[in-house]
C-alpha cells in the first residue's frame, strides 16, 4: 500500500474534482486511512464511514439487508453513500458526487464457511457499476487479504473518477492466483431515471419515456416478479376494461432505495413474463403518496397489503423527506391513518382486492376487518374467480428470486 503505483492513483483521485462518501465494512478500511493520508483528501472525501456492526448497516442502509456480503449489499451501501454526499455537497456539480460501497468476507480467527470475497459499487446520477473479487483459501493471511480488499477499493475509486491507471490494474492483477479475477461490470440509467432520482421529474415509465400512465395501477415491489402478477394485471384488465399498469417505487420504508442494476433487472424480468408491461418508476413508497401522484386510479392489490393499509400502526414512522431529491428535512412523523384513508379518497382512488394466502390460510377482502371508510373504496376479486398462491417471498426463500 505505500508504492509508488497506489500513491498516484491516489494523487490522481484527489485531482479529478470529484467528491466522494465511502462506506467500507468487513475488510478493506486501509483504503479510507491511505486515501485520508494523502494530500489534497479534503477535496475529495466528504465521508468515510466503517458500519461494522449488523445494527450499524442496518441503520447505514436504512433497512435489512438479505446478507451482510454480497453484491446487492454493495451497492445498497454505493446508494446510501450517494445519497449522502448530495446531503454533504447540495451545491456542488451532481454529475461530480460518487457513493461507494464495499463488504468483504475475509479471513478470520474462526473457519469461514463460504468463499473469501470482496464486493464493490459505486453508485453516480447516471450509474450503478459493481466489481467483485472471490480469493483463493488459504492462500493469504488476514493481513494479506486486508492489504489486497484496500487496494481493489482504490482500484474501484479510481474507476469512478475515470482515472484508474494501467499501472494499478497490472499490480493489483500480479497478486492474483490464475482462478482469481477483478470482474467488473456497470448499469448506466435510463435517462427517464436519472431525472426521476434527481428530483427533475415526478415519475418515468419504461420502456417509453413518456407513455401515458393508465388509470389502473398494480403497485409491488415485483422481487422477483412472477406468473401471479401477470394474472392479476389481466384480470384487472378484464374487470375494468382499461390497460394496467405496473408501478414500481425505487423507494420504500424500511428498505434501502433501489439502485439501476436492480431496477433494470425488475423491469426487464417483469417485461419476460409480460412483454406489453407499461412500468411506471416512482419515489411513492406508500399509498396515499401514489394517490397523491395518480388521482383518481385504482389500485391492484392483494389482500395482505389491503390489511397492512388497514394497520394504523403501519404509518407510524414513515418519513416524509424525498430523500432522491436531496430533501435534508429532518423526518417527519406520517399522517394518521384516518387522515390517510380520507386523503386517498378525496383524490378518487380505489382499491381492486385480491385474495392472498399468509399465515396458513386463504384471505379475501371478506375476511378482513376494515374500517369502514376504508371498505367502501373496495372492489372485491373472489377466490372463485381468481386464487394463485404464489408469492415473491416464498420465490426468494426456495433461492430463485
Amino acid at each position: 500500500m505505500t508504492s509508488t503505483v497506489w500513491d498516484e492513483l491516489i494523487a490522481s483521485i484527489h485531482a479529478s474534482g470529484h467528491q466522494v462518501v465511502l462506506s467500507v465494512t468487513g475488510g478493506g478500511s486501509a483504503s479510507l486511512s491511505q486515501l485520508l493520508a494523502s494530500p489534497g483528501a479534503s477535496r475529495t472525501v466528504l465521508e468515510a464511514v466503517v458500519p461494522y456492526s449488523a445494527a450499524a448497516l442496518r441503520q447505514w442502509l436504512g433497512g435489512v439487508p438479505d446478507q451482510a456480503c454480497s453484491a446487492s449489499t454493495a451497492r445498497a451501501m454505493a446508494m446510501a453513500a450517494w445519497l449522502r454526499a448530495r446531503q454533504l455537497a447540495p451545491a456542488a456539480d451532481v454529475a461530480q458526487l460518487i457513493g461507494l460501497g464495499a463488504t468483504a468476507a475475509l479471513a478470520t480467527d474462526r473457519p469461514r464457511r463460504g468463499p473469501h470475497r470482496i464486493h464493490m459499487a459505486f453508485q453516480t446520477a447516471a450509474s450503478t457499476s459493481t466489481a467483485e473479487l472471490t480469493l483463493e483459501k488459504g492462500r493469504r493471511n488476514r493481513e494479506q487479504e486486508e492489504s489486497l480488499a484496500a487496494e481493489c477499493i482504490l482500484r474501484m475509486l479510481g474507476q469512478a473518477c475515470a482515472v484508474d491507471t494501467v499501472d494499478a490494474q497490472a499490480a493489483l492483477a500480479a497478486q492474483l492466483a490464475a482462478p482469481e479475477k477483478f470482474e467488473f461490470c456497470s448499469q448506466p440509467a435510463d435517462p427517464g431515471c436519472t431525472e426521476l432520482v434527481l428530483g427533475q421529474r415526478t415519475y418515468a415509465t419504461l420502456p417509453a419515456a413518456n407513455a401515458k400512465v393508465g388509470q389502473v395501477l398494480f403497485p409491488g415491489s415485483f422481487h422477483p416478479a412472477h406468473h401471479g402478477h401477470v394474472r392479476m394485471a389481466a384480470m384487472a384488465a378484464e374487470l375494468t376494461q382499461q390497460g394496467v399498469t405496473y408501478e414500481l417505487s425505487v423507494t420504500n420504508v424500511e428498505k434501502p432505495p433501489l439502485d439501476f442494476f436492480e431496477i433494470h433487472h425488475r423491469v426487464a424480468h417483469l417485461r419476460q413474463l409480460d412483454s406489453q408491461a407499461l412500468v411506471v418508476l416512482t419515489t411513492a413508497p406508500t399509498f396515499r403518496a401514489k394517490a397523491a401522484l395518480f388521482p383518481g386510479s385504482t389500485f391492484v392489490v392483494g389482500a395482505d397489503t389491503l390489511a397492512r393499509i388497514a394497520d394504523p400502526s403501519y404509518y407510524t414512522d414513515q418519513v416524509a423527506a424525498n430523500h432522491f431529491a436531496g430533501d435534508v428535512r429532518p423526518p417527519q412523523v406520517a399522517t394518521s391513518f384516518e387522515q390517510a384513508i380520507d386523503s386517498m379518497a378525496a383524490q378518487g382512488c380505489r382499491f381492486l382486492v385480491f385474495g392472498r394466502h399468509w399465515d396458513g390460510r386463504f384471505h379475501t377482502l371478506s375476511d378482513l376487518t376494515l374500517p369502514e371508510s376504508l371498505r367502501r373504496l373496495c372492489d372485491e376479486v373472489s377466490a372463485a374467480d381468481f386464487r394463485d398462491d404464489i408469492s415473491s417471498s416464498e420465490i426468494r426463500k426456495r433461492g430463485h428470486g
